[in-house]
């Protein structure tokens, strides 16, 4: 309202050490009023003064004009209090209700996400309890944009081999060993948003290709999930008779392969190359063209 940016530590540090004086005096912690700085800024208080001044004047309305105030009929204060309330409404944000992306299905209706955090936030708050609401509200938001970008990744993390996407170091790959050879690129963080996916690779491999190529340069995350789906991954590959190479394994991921012993038991060391190109001689030395 005053288009200037407060600085939210120094409000949370003088709220706790007004309400541990308020505590002292038998006083009912609580947050700042925001119906009070509304009045105090229309009525043209724009300055941290403004609202020293206002909290100075309560404080002498309390202890000394208490007779005199609760002359005020309640329905005078009630009004005022409407009036402000309605001005301080977002009508922005309401009118953008309709056009905002209805990304989740309850039933058969389709619905937004934020206006349905919305709605939990205002019926919680009005006929319960303001902190408890915005508390929920925070939990359900943070674990929607968790399942967001979980879905985001594990669309951006797919599964093509070498004749469907090359990568630009992947051109000059010999023809007559694309028969022997499955290339997995992994595009992002490998976990329990992805890890179906990824899971899904053994059984794409074609039945030619008894060497599988896992590149994880642009892998820069694994979490325990996607670590547990990879040895799943790794064992069934084992048991088909597949090599499995690595190429440009960063540094969390591998600490946390060799905390399980995927490294080396499932992937020798040797087997473990810092580019494509170290990969490819290998393949060359190493992979016989059978088909």
């Amino acid at each position: 309202m005053t288009k200037t940016k407060h600085q939210p530590n120094k409000e949370l540090v003088g709220q706790g050490i007004g309400n541990s004086i308020a505590a002292v005096f038998g006083g009912i912690p609580g947050a700042g009023a925001t119906i009070r700085t509304v009045v105090n800024i229309n009525s043209g208080g724009k300055t941290k003064l403004s609202g020293m001044i206002a909290g100075i004047m309560l404080l002498i309305i309390l202890l000394a004009l208490g007779p005199v105030a609760s002359k005020i009929p309640a329905a005078v204060l009630a009004g005022i209090l409407i009036t402000v309330g309605i001005g301080v409404m977002d009508y922005k944000g309401l009118k953008a209700i309709p056009y905002l992306p209805k990304d989740m299905k309850i039933g058969p209706v389709k619905v937004s996400s934020e206006v349905l955090i919305m709605i939990v936030v205002l019926v919680l708050s009005t006929f319960w309890n303001l902190v408890y609401a915005v508390g929920i509200g925070l939990v359900i938001a943070s674990l929607l944009f968790m399942k967001k970008i979980g879905d985001l990744t594990a669309r951006r993390s797919d599964v093509k081999s070498l004749r469907e996407e090359a990568w630009s170091d992947e051109i000059n790959f010999p023809d007559n060993l694309k028969e022997e050879v499955f290339i997995k690129h992994i595009k992002g963080p490998l976990f329990f948003g992805s890890t179906s996916d990824f899971q899904a690779l053994s059984k794409q491999i074609p039945a030619t290709a008894k060497t599988v190529i896992i590149r994880l340069g642009r892998m820069q995350y694994m979490d325990q999930s996607g670590l547990y789906a990879m040895e799943d991954v790794l064992v069934d590959l084992r048991k088909q008779n597949i090599n499995v190479l690595f190429v440009n394994l960063l540094q969390q991921p591998r600490y946390m392969m060799e905390r399980i012993d995927i490294i080396p038991d499932l992937i020798p060391k040797e087997y473990i190359f810092k580019d494509f190109n170290s990969c490819l001689q290998w393949v060359k030395n190493n992979v016989e063209d059978k088909f």
